[in-house]
């Protein structure tokens, strides 16, 4: 039976994440079930969940911080898509992305803009708009 936090957890990678979210989990399944459901309960069941910040201003924390990373491109795509379901729009998601080349380098804002590129033109051939 499901705990608690999975069940919330679960619940809000769908809202944030939808098929890309699922699709992560998924694909731990058969080598690491356990980080699946970690990540399920924790980042989506507790930290996600609580009150303080809307998903959309999450999103936008985890765009930038994803970019400035520069090595977590697969992860920026998922959350560049989880931003765009929960209300950010492209334009902010590319000025999150210009933001980064000031603090984190002109290397990982221009892979962040590639990975945002990708996400733009899945979405197109898909005809979601946001």
């Amino acid at each position: 039976m499901a705990s608690e936090r999975y069940t919330r957890g679960w619940e809000k990678l769908k809202e944030v994440d939808g098929e890309a979210g699922t699709k992560v989990i998924e694909s731990l399944k058969d080598i690491a079930p356990d980080l699946g459901r970690y990540t399920i309960e924790f980042p989506f069941g507790d930290i996600y969940s609580r009150p303080g910040l809307d998903l959309r201003s999450r999103e936008i924390a985890v765009v930038a911080a994803l970019t400035a990373l520069g090595n977590a491109a697969p992860q920026l795509r998922v959350h560049i898509h989880g931003a765009l379901n929960v209300g950010v729009t492209r334009e902010e998601v590319v000025e999150i992305i210009m933001m980064m080349a000031v603090y984190a380098g002109f290397p990982a804002a221009l892979n962040g803009m590639a990975a945002a590129k990708e996400v733009f033109a899945e979405r197109d051939a898909k005809k979601i708009r946001q």
